[in-house]
């Protein structure tokens, strides 16, 4: 089978984030720490985010989906990531 025949529908990542750019966003009444992101890399070439987090209130809460707050920061770590991730995947060593 040629490259020219294989579907790749995307490609994601995960992304820790920084504790200094961490954020707290809230669901259904409960507050949540945005700790990683989940990035892909869009057949289109586009990136794609989610951020995901932690009940703050501690316990055994799911790990929850929320929007990426946008900031150059947090922009700069996903297009870094981005970029990482492409360097790595371009260095494989196969299986």
């Amino acid at each position: 089978m040629g490259d020219d025949q294989i579907e790749i529908g995307a490609l994601a990542l995960n992304v820790t984030i920084p504790p200094e750019l961490r954020w707290e966003d809230e669901r259904r009444g409960e507050r949540f720490e945005l700790q990683s992101l989940t990035v892909r890399l869009l057949p289109d070439g586009a990136l794609a985010a989610k951020a995901y987090g932690r009940p703050v209130a501690g316990g055994r809460g799911a790990y929850v989906s929320f929007p990426v707050q946008h900031s150059p920061a947090i922009d700069a770590l996903l297009t870094g990531a981005a970029t990482e991730a492409a360097r790595r995947w371009a260095a494989h060593r196969g299986l």
